[in-house]
């Protein structure tokens, strides 16, 4: 959700055009798993078409045609890597990028609180380097870097890492892999802590990525990625967090493969509340016995083995529970607006305009939506055209029902904008099930 990707297209396909792809059909040559290269023949849920989710419209553009794209998602039968085929390249998606993860506190200081965990636990200093993957505006480098210790971003959005530069970050703009790591090698650069918040899953080519990490780590450096649990999405019902920048959808057990046929071990792993309940693992050379295997691991994949990751029948229930979940935010919507109720938005988020789309809902049902990025601002939401607005329209039109779209976020969104009580306003979360919940006092 929050980082741009940073995978190079992989050499061996074609790169994706501007133009929708046709549908597969009956008897087409399935899609292959990214990872180990199987046929995918099992649907994990199929969310219909939509256009890419950041690909906010400009008002001189609102008479232009969009290209739409399938958000059918699989899981591989061998590997049970869940995944989105790669219909649009990440160069048409990741170049010019309208997600700034400073304008997040909630983020900002989950960024902070790592910073200060990660420099106690590994003893980084002057002569270490900090070394991050899709480092986006610098939101989390800028920590590292008050306490002294060198850091290097690496964030292919140009408009992104230009924020980032302007904070004093170097940064280098480029997806990441293993060309790129040979390259920083070759400058006399490895990193002692190689992290990656929010990208693991926005990379089409997983393992040359992770492969480029295996290059890149000091012989007894850590890596850190944080990404959306897939057990906690399904049981949390976030369909609207697949969209086709998100090309996979990871379990433990499963990215615990990939890093092994790359040369990595997960040595620990920490489960944490972001993004709907996300996991951090930490991984070294395998061949690198300094780390000790913590009993979180372990305890993890027997969870998730009892849960029935290696049972593609597990993740076929998923898509009846989504389509429930869609006809009762549309009941919902349909009902407020019988009943001559207003209806704004908050946020124009990436897992927003899935719904949006995935659902139907436009200014019919929407009046309008905010946003505190100035990026987005003046824009309108992709497919559905909804208008984004500054947070302050809310005072101008005192809208009866607020509909949070970036819900993760609900608690900070609710309480910035408490003041809707005054015209007895009251917020909607629309996942896992739509609820309405008074302004906190």
């Amino acid at each position: 959700m929050n980082a741009s990707a940073v995978s190079a297209p992989p050499r061996d396909r074609p790169v994706a055009d501007s133009q929708p792809r046709p549908p597969r059909i009956a008897g087409a040559t399935p899609f292959r798993c990214r990872h180990c290269g199987r046929a995918l023949e099992h649907t994990f849920v199929d969310l219909g078409l939509s256009p890419p989710c950041q690909s906010h419209i400009e008002p001189e553009r609102l008479a232009c045609a969009e290209p739409f794209y399938p958000l059918h998602v699989y899981v591989c039968s061998q590997c049970y890597l869940v995944q989105l085929p790669e219909h649009i390249a990440p160069k048409d998606i990741f170049v010019e990028y309208a997600y700034f993860s400073s304008y997040s506190d909630t983020w900002l200081a989950h960024a902070r609180a790592y910073v200060e965990t990660m420099t106690a636990r590994w003893r980084l200093g002057r002569e270490s380097l900090v070394v991050e993957l899709a480092s986006n505006d610098g939101y989390l480098l800028q920590y590292f870097a008050e306490r002294h210790v060198p850091v290097l971003g690496i964030e292919p959005a140009k408009n992104v890492a230009a924020v980032a530069v302007k904070k004093g970050i170097p940064t280098l703009t480029e997806f990441f892999g293993r060309d790129v790591a040979r390259r920083l090698v070759a400058e006399g650069r490895r990193a002692d802590l190689l992290l990656g918040n929010n990208v693991l899953a926005h990379v089409p080519d997983i393992n040359d990525f992770v492969g480029g990490m295996k290059l890149l780590l000091q012989p007894t450096g850590v890596i850190t990625m944080e990404f959306p649990h897939l057990l906690r999405l399904i049981a949390g019902n976030q369909f609207d967090t697949i969209y086709h920048e998100h090309y996979s959808y990871l379990s433990f057990t499963t990215v615990e493969t990939i890093f092994a046929a790359a040369g990595l071990a997960l040595f620990d792993v920490d489960e944490l509340p972001t993004h709907g309940g996300s996991l951090r693992i930490y991984a070294g050379h395998a061949e690198d016995m300094t780390k000790i295997r913590s009993p979180r691991v372990a305890a993890l994949k027997e969870r998730e083995a009892r849960w029935g990751v290696a049972d593609v029948a597990t993740y076929a229930r998923f898509g009846e529970r989504v389509k429930a979940t869609k006809r009762r935010i549309l009941q919902f919507l349909l009902a407020a607006k019988d009943a001559g109720k207003s209806v704004a938005g908050y946020g124009a988020p990436g897992k927003g305009n899935t719904l949006l789309n995935y659902c139907g809902i436009r200014t019919d049902f929407l009046d309008y939506t905010v946003d505190r990025n100035p990026y987005k601002q003046g824009k309108y939401t992709p497919g559905t055209r909804i208008p984004i607005l500054a947070p302050d329209e809310y005072r101008r039109t005192r809208p009866d029902y607020v509909f949070i779209l970036p819900w993760n976020l609900q608690e900070e969104i609710m309480a910035q904008n408490a003041y809707i009580r005054e015209w007895g306003g009251q917020f909607v979360v629309p996942i896992p099930e739509p609820k309405v919940h008074a302004p906190p006092a």
